[in-house]
């Protein structure tokens, strides 16, 4: 029998052992999933608010412990972790508030006595979840579609087992919600059996997961890869630019589909900001990421670091520059690197680079540069730095991506969608236009 396994990525110590669901006793609960769905989209608008936002105060009793879980399993530093948690908790706080309005019917005026639409869940929705934000992932899906009166099913990744079953106790027997530890081979019989489908992970996972949603006719959320382009015009503040650039590709040791992947600068800035962005690199500071003084988390995966060398080795065969690193230091450690005059048919060009590598990129001008972070089959998120901001806007337009920020290197806030187009996938989550994905915007109409 398969089990699902938590890991201390630095000390390379089992910390936890769960055996996998087996599909045929994960189907009944499934089954009384339903029932109980059914009897929380009944409660009160006001009863299931008060419901979530105990959660939040369970999980604010629990946030040292489960930061320190984060920091062991998926090996990000323990200042990163905290901040994932208490990004959930404001999470929670957000959609409570903003719900209750949001899903309340809405008077639309017709020739009819009465037109309304009203905002009603779909029933028991299933995500399938990565590894690298174990609980915010979880709850960032989970809490606006609780809110909206779905029941949730979710399958974790297997190597974050410990800290997604802690959070699954948290939550507890209050709302309507389980995890499924069933093997990938068993995605299929749980996308059948619930009402629609969201995920987060890799293009090529996503690819796969959307055409069996397709397949049964559920609707699907794909928060896929990114890698995002962080722009460097002529008249940026360099030095901000610079900084920012820094924590934008190293945050979680790069392990973010919105981290800042390649870097692309014109020829009046190119050679003083990389001398400013290589000067902040070289800070970083690897070790154990339970430690304040550790800047540079681990790699989760233990095929990650030969599979940045694989990334390195393609660049400078292709004529890129190793300015910085380059080299693996241990099984989860890669140093941080940096790549200069990365040409355009490199892998770190055209693929998602999912670790501690930048690739920067030498434009012509800023026509050329909006035209390199367009050179790639991912759309998620854009930076751009620039003082001119009517002009940043023009060029904010013609970006492929979900989002753009202009003089800050991309992130996620609760206030507004987030999500992406071409390969970084489709649908909404976060803000209002994240909590509409998963309901049925029902019309009624009265004579």
């Amino acid at each position: 029998m398969s089990s699902f396994a938590s890991y201390h990525i630095y000390r390379q110590q089992l910390l936890a052992e769960y055996p996998a669901d087996q599909i045929e006793d994960v189907l009944p609960r499934l089954q009384n999933l339903r029932h109980r769905q059914k009897e929380w989209a009944t409660l009160s608008m006001s009863k299931r608010m008060e419901l979530l936002s105990h959660l939040g105060e369970r999980l604010t009793m629990q946030k040292d412990l489960l930061a320190d879980m984060i920091c062991e399993e998926v090996g990000r530093c323990r200042a990163e972790c905290a901040a994932e948690i208490q990004k959930s908790l404001d999470l929670i706080k957000y959609y409570t508030q903003i719900a209750p309005n949001l899903l309340a019917r809405k008077s639309i005026t017709t020739q009819a006595t009465v037109s309304e639409v009203a905002f009603e869940p779909l029933g028991v929705i299933l995500a399938v979840m990565p590894w690298n934000y174990p609980v915010w992932q979880i709850l960032r899906f989970a809490i606006p579609a609780l809110c909206a009166g779905n029941a949730c099913v979710v399958k974790p990744a297997p190597s974050v087992a410990r800290v997604s079953h802690t959070l699954r106790d948290l939550i507890g027997d209050a709302l309507p919600f389980f995890l499924a530890c069933v093997e990938h081979q068993d995605i299929e019989c749980l996308i059948q059996h619930t009402d629609a489908l969201a995920f987060t992970g890799s293009t090529k996972t996503g690819s796969y997961l959307a055409s069996l949603a397709g397949k049964h006719l559920k609707k699907c959320v794909m928060e896929l890869g990114g890698s995002n382009p962080f722009i460097v015009m002529a008249d940026a503040d360099i030095q901000a630019a610079a900084k920012d650039a820094c924590r934008a590709r190293f945050r979680d040791a790069g392990q973010s589909c919105n981290a800042a992947k390649r870097i692309i600068v014109v020829p009046e800035i190119a050679d003083e900001f990389i001398a400013q962005f290589i000067e902040h690199c070289r800070t970083l500071k690897t070790g154990d990421p339970m430690h304040p003084e550790t800047s540079l988390a681990c790699l989760h995966l233990p095929s990650a670091a030969l599979s940045m060398q694989n990334f390195v080795d393609d660049a400078i065969f292709q004529g890129a520059q190793c300015l910085l690193g380059g080299k693996i230091l241990s099984q989860h450690q890669y140093a941080a690197t940096v790549l200069d005059h990365v040409p355009l048919n490199a892998k770190v060009a055209t693929e998602e680079v999912f670790g501690p590598v930048v690739a920067i990129f030498r434009a012509q001008n800023a026509e050329d540069a909006i035209r390199i972070a367009n050179h790639t089959p991912y759309g998620l998120g854009a930076s751009i730095y620039t003082s001119d901001l009517q002009q940043a806007h023009q060029w904010a337009r013609q970006l492929e991506a979900g989002s753009v920020f202009i003089n800050r290197h991309t992130s996620s806030d609760l206030r507004m969608p987030f999500g992406g187009v071409k390969s970084s996938g489709f649908g909404r989550e976060l803000s209002e236009f994240g909590l509409y994905e998963f309901v049925n915007i029902k019309s009624y109409w009265q004579k």
